[in-house]
């Protein structure tokens, strides 16, 4: 006799794979899925450039489009933005990255001084805590800390002149990267026209999915941009108000942190307590003060600011956001984990369409 419980189970199988393998247009949005994922994976150090462009356009894109609503032509709101868009490379190129490359040198310069004092603080431990840990043993740790601090610090100094091949991508992604940016702003109705001679007739939940992503990803990402830029000048007016030694170096770690959620507060904390601590000391009221105003900064960003900037923005569990960051950041380093939440979103999106299928065959059946 056929037990019941495995034909219920047989029949649905048969009835997922009825209603997924005839519908074309699930086979052309996995396909489209499959082909993108790919050729990131495979084809990302060659063709990085065109990637990074395509991110920079697609986020200046709403900023032409609400220009145009003004009243002003394509090609002279792209000529605006493009311009702006440069200023501001400009000033990170020229301003931003050297000052905050020498305060870097500076900081590992100073990282003797900085572990002789951090030294003398920790072989206290042994005369107040004489039963938990001995001088010796307190001594052999510092040691080897020493050492890998050093090798650590030489090894970040001699970056910049080790690397030609580095200097020369970087030359390359300088001169293509702004380029590639100003024709995809310019000429994005003729790109889209040509991709789309690729696409499958049948497309509707491609449209759908890609609408969803579109809101969610330009939503995330700009409030991200938005975000770093905002706690980066509050942090460095902070700072340089108290002033706290390295204070565009810690203000720039205080805007990239919050690229990682959760995790990138956290590893922010411990420089800029230290670099405090250092610099005055554990009872002085300007190291106080420093600890007030991080706090104060850390939590105006998760009451006002994440709320104002990501109101529209996709919910993902804290433990997707994990997971997102591990797995894409695995994948493709720094941009990986820049972009975990919104591939996060991407994935989520697809899933929240995907059991749609049956309803838009039916809308497309006569």
């Amino acid at each position: 006799m056929t037990n019941p419980n495995s034909s219920t189970h047989l029949d649905y199988f048969k009835d997922a794979f009825r209603r997924f393998l005839p519908n074309t247009q699930a086979v052309s949005l996995a396909s489209i899925l499959i082909a993108c994922f790919g050729l990131i994976y495979y084809l990302s150090d060659s063709l990085m450039p065109v990637f990074a462009s395509i991110v920079i356009a697609y986020l200046l894109e709403s900023v032409v489009n609400k220009i145009e609503k003004l009243g002003m032509p394509r090609f002279f709101a792209v000529c605006l933005v493009f311009s702006g868009f440069m200023t501001g490379l400009g000033f990170l190129l020229f301003y931003l990255i050297p000052i905050v490359s020498q305060q870097t040198v500076d900081l590992i310069q100073n990282f003797p001084d900085i572990f002789n004092r951090a030294q003398h603080e920790i072989l206290r431990l042994p005369k107040i805590y004489p039963k938990l840990i001995s001088e010796n043993r307190i001594q052999q740790i510092t040691l080897a800390a020493q050492r890998e601090i050093l090798t650590y610090g030489q090894t970040i100094l001699s970056l910049s002149a080790a690397s030609v091949m580095g200097l020369v991508s970087t030359l390359t992604y300088l001169f293509l990267v702004p380029m590639m940016v100003f024709f995809f702003l310019k000429d994005k109705v003729l790109f889209i026209n040509w991709f789309l001679k690729f696409m499958p007739k049948e497309r509707n939940l491609t449209i759908k999915v890609w609408q969803e992503v579109d809101m969610q990803i330009g939503n995330y990402v700009r409030g991200k941009v938005s975000e770093v830029v905002v706690l980066w000048l509050v942090s460095y007016i902070t700072f340089v108000s108290i002033n706290l030694n390295y204070a565009m170096l810690l203000s720039v770690l205080m805007g990239l942190s919050v690229i990682i959620p959760y995790i990138g507060a956290t590893l922010v904390t411990i420089p800029v307590i230290l670099v405090a601590y250092f610099q005055w000391d554990l009872n002085a009221d300007e190291f106080m003060y420093v600890v007030i105003a991080y706090s104060v900064i850390q939590a105006l960003d998760a009451v006002l600011l994440i709320p104002v900037l990501f109101s529209e923005a996709v919910n993902l569990h804290a433990v997707a956001i994990i997971i997102a960051i591990l797995f894409f950041g695995g994948l493709w380093g720094f941009w990986g984990i820049f972009f975990a939440i919104p591939l996060a979103t991407v994935v989520k999106a697809v899933l929240t369409a995907w059991p749609k299928i049956d309803n838009l065959s039916n809308e497309n059946t006569p």
